[in-house]
């Protein structure tokens, strides 16, 4: 096996300079309200961790604040920007110049508020709308991104008009600073550094969760946050694909395939495929067979990706499987990637009509060009993907770790 990357410590990893962090922050705050002005909305309410990050760039506890609602920020369309932390924890935000008030935030979810759920929840709803009130000139047009129905009800019933806030942030989130970029790239280093450490150290005789839990620590270990799945499988639970990591101990000659789905440096997403052949031996002849078919499948879809065509024109002039292996597709073609999975979500032909939809393919925006390759009936599977940049004029490869070549 050729190592190709040289071991990486946190010492020699890039960062984002103070002034880089300063502009980001600032660009991606003015992404949100340049949406929310042209919705005429007074502000927008955040209680996804990711969308309060996008905003501010202030974390806590955001895996637990992902279930637990007890974390919240109000973005007026002009004016100060409030954001309300868990108990104890104003501090954590102090410096950031997205924030202009910190305050403790009421949780009515009912972990937090049991039996008291609609009496919190009204006094939050106070709060909020006076917050409106205050800052929206009059307007009293609110969107919320994740909201229960008894804060809608609460809301609504101090006069405040709901509306989806999801739109705003994924369309915000759609186009990508050179800041954002820089940090995608580090938090990609950190992916690869993981995949070189998994490469190098695969053989038989190894459980799956011994290879999946050094992309845990490595991407730890170099600054980054956590991981969003778990999905690494080996031999014939690579088809069909979404088994998660387990203790089945991996066997000369089977197929290793993994998506990182790592959450790096900065709070930026790597999620990036690779499929290893595992062992002295060489693939066979249907390993080779669907390596090649996933690797064609990339590539042909890598050079069609282009900014001016639509979600659908990509779909339909994008790579065709076989028959026999479209049961088993994956769930989009390709998809937006930023702090997480987003906007868009490019389906596949067959599924355009049934869950997707239409849209427009821009400079900026990061996309991730998804192959998965697995005969209905077939031992195995074949897992790739890579992460790609819109240019002006096409794109660029932002996921540079290689394939295994052992099927070139």
């Amino acid at each position: 096996m050729t190592t190709r990357f040289t071991p990486a410590t946190l010492a020699e990893f890039p960062i984002l300079t103070d002034a880089e962090l300063s502009t980001m922050r600032q660009y991606r705050l003015n992404r949100i309200r340049a949406e929310l002005k042209q919705r005429d909305y007074a502000g927008i309410l955040l209680y996804d961790p990711l969308n309060i990050r996008y905003a501010t760039d202030t974390s806590n506890m955001q895996v637990w604040c992902m279930h637990n609602a007890v974390r919240y920020c109000f973005i007026p369309t002009e004016g100060p920007v409030t954001l309300f932390d868990f108990h104890g924890c104003n501090h954590l935000s102090e410096g950031y110049e997205t924030v202009q008030e910190v305050r403790s935030a009421l949780s009515w979810f009912y972990f937090g508020a049991g039996p008291r759920v609609q009496e919190k929840a009204k006094r939050w709803a106070l709060e909020i709308a006076d917050l409106v009130r205050t800052h929206g000139g009059g307007n009293r047009r609110l969107a919320i991104d994740k909201c229960d129905s008894a804060g809608i009800a609460a809301l609504e019933a101090e006069g405040m008009e709901i509306f989806d806030g999801q739109e705003v942030t994924e369309l915000a989130r759609r186009i990508k600073s050179s800041e954002e970029l820089k940090a995608m790239r580090i938090a990609i280093a950190a992916n690869d550094e993981a995949f070189r450490r998994m490469e190098h150290m695969l053989r038989p005789g190894l459980t799956e969760n011994d290879v999946w839990s050094v992309l845990h620590q490595t991407n730890i270990e170099l600054g980054g946050e956590w991981i969003e799945t778990r999905l690494l499988a080996s031999g014939p639970r690579t088809n069909p694909w979404f088994r998660e990591s387990s203790n089945r101990v991996i066997e000369s000659g089977d197929l290793v395939c993994l998506d990182s789905d790592l959450i790096g440096p900065y709070g930026y997403c790597a999620d990036i495929s690779r499929s290893w052949y595992c062992g002295d031996g060489k693939p066979n002849d249907e390993q080779r067979r669907l390596y090649e078919m996933a690797t064609a499948q990339l590539d042909y879809n890598q050079r069609l990706l282009k900014p001016g065509l639509t979600f659908k024109e990509f779909s339909q002039q994008s790579y065709q499987l076989p028959e026999d292996y479209l049961p088993n597709r994956y769930s989009v073609v390709a998809h937006g990637v930023g702090l997480c999975d987003e906007y868009p979500h490019i389906a596949y032909t067959e599924d355009m009509e049934r869950g997707g939809y239409n849209g427009l393919i821009e400079p900026g925006m990061a996309i991730c060009i998804e192959s998965y390759v697995g005969r209905v009936g077939g031992r195995e599977g074949v897992k790739l993907e890579q992460q790609m940049l819109i240019t002006d004029s096409g794109s660029e490869l932002l996921s540079p770790y290689p394939l295994d070549e052992s099927f070139l």
